[in-house]
């Protein structure tokens, strides 16, 4: 493949997965929801397709809980699927497009029941558009990641590709967070909105023109890592100890990211902060404090990039918590406050998570001989499934069930972010050393 060398197609390059991942979460986050018309209150009318529950219920729970497990393992065979792809095109550009297209047609199918009621007709359809879309999302985003091993050819660039994507979520998240609903309050209905963001999803197009690949049809090209099955990349991505201490270290800091995501409604309802501002404030400030983490990547490695922002993430989140001992009047000014220190690692977050998966397969492609740029990225995807799992399903639900006092999660997320900083004490110099300037010290 031919290596990107110019910055600004580096830039281009990260921003190409905003608009898959966009509608991604539109259909996940707000149409899923908008079949039941439970749970809604103000603007219910917009919020769901046409004001009534077009699913059955219990049939539903089972039918996409299906959906998702099936998203979460089918990563593994559809990466050992692409890696094999053979035409003139190359492997990454036939993958994608494979992906792309069913993905949107299933997309748009979702938006349309067969009937106006709640049937199992409309439910089974909705599922099964459900897993098609998850499936194609798979193909088309693993390939899109599997990239990043091999369009660049240093771990400087892949820092900064890193954290071109890390803009690109923030992006993507403040849309669906705070633009989607002020959309909906304006009068427009949850359907219409998702087409309107549905045009963005060609953003992925921008691979095709900047991917350049030989020809696999009739052999492969000497310099290319050889495909193997499933079980092999497998085998070769679970036997590379620096990428499974990544894990831990990753899935014990996701426990603490997810679990703040996935809490911060409901600390701010308690709270009375206005949700939308805080989200803003936390996100909002990222691509400049991405550019302070960089410095601090390029001074000290990646392993001391992680250590500081998980202590600035704790930080913000005592601060969060101390904040409700404040008078009403000045806990929306203490809430912003610990936003945008919160916003110094929220980046970073997304960041590592794309740099070290390409950097370790770059490194394994070139050790190994075989290609297992899209495997590394599938089983981080199980172990991420894994943590938000544990994080929203499990912690989260205790402690508002079990515990009954959603204040004390910027406490727990303390927790998981304290072990996480020392976990990431051990990383393997491989990583711990990422993007640093001089390794010669």
């Amino acid at each position: 493949m031919e290596i990107l060398r110019k910055r600004w197609k580096i830039i281009l390059y990260g921003f190409s997965g905003l608009g898959v991942n966009m509608i991604n979460m539109i259909l996940g986050v707000h149409l899923c929801s908008a079949l039941l018309v439970g749970g809604f209150d103000a603007h219910v009318e917009n919020w769901t397709y046409l004001n009534k529950d077009l699913i059955v219920p219990g049939l539903w729970m089972v039918l996409a809980l299906i959906a998702k497990v099936f998203d979460g393992f089918i990563d593994l065979p559809m990466s050992a699927f692409s890696d094999r792809i053979r035409s003139r095109f190359g492997r990454r550009r036939p993958a994608i497009a494979m992906g792309f297209i069913p993905m949107v047609i299933a997309y748009i199918a979702f938006l349309f029941p067969l009937n106006g009621s709640a049937t199992v007709l409309n439910t089974v359809w909705f599922a099964v558009m459900l897993g098609i879309f998850y499936l194609c999302y798979t193909v088309t985003m693993l390939n899109y990641y599997a990239t990043f091993a091999e369009i660049l050819d240093n771990d400087k660039d892949r820092v900064l590709l890193s954290n071109i994507k890390s803009i690109s979520d923030v992006v993507y998240f403040s849309m669906n967070f705070a633009l989607v609903p002020l959309m909906v309050s304006l009068g427009l209905n949850i359907r219409t909105v998702a087409l309107i963001f549905l045009p963005l999803a060609l953003t992925m197009v921008i691979p095709m023109f900047l991917i350049k690949e030989k020809s696999t049809k009739d052999s492969l090209p000497e310099d290319l890592p050889k495909p193997v099955s499933m079980l092999t990349s497998l085998k070769v991505s679970l036997k590379n100890r620096p990428f499974i201490y990544w894990l831990c270290v990753h899935g014990v800091m996701n426990i603490g990211l997810q679990l703040f995501l996935g809490g911060v409604a409901e600390f701010c309802s308690y709270a009375h902060l206005n949700q939308t501002i805080v989200m803003a404030a936390s996100f909002a400030p990222i691509p400049f404090t991405l550019m302070l983490y960089n410095r601090i990547v390029k001074k000290g490695g990646l392993r001391i990039g992680i250590q500081t922002v998980l202590g600035i993430f704790s930080l913000g989140m005592v601060m969060l918590y101390l904040s409700l001992q404040l008078p009403k009047d000045l806990l929306l000014y203490a809430g912003l406050v610990c936003a945008v220190v919160v916003s110094f690692a929220i980046g970073a977050f997304f960041s590592v998570g794309y740099t070290i998966p390409s950097q370790l397969a770059s490194e394994a492609n070139q050790a190994t001989g075989v290609c297992t740029s899209t495997m590394f990225f599938a089983v981080q995807g199980l172990f991420e499934s894994a943590a938000t799992g544990i994080a929203t399903h499990v912690i989260l639900t205790w402690v508002k069930v079990g515990v009954g006092r959603i204040t004390i999660m910027p406490l727990i997320v303390v927790v998981f972010c304290a072990l996480a900083c020392f976990m990431a004490a051990f990383l393997p110099k491989g990583i711990a050393y990422i993007g640093k300037e001089n390794k010669e010290q």
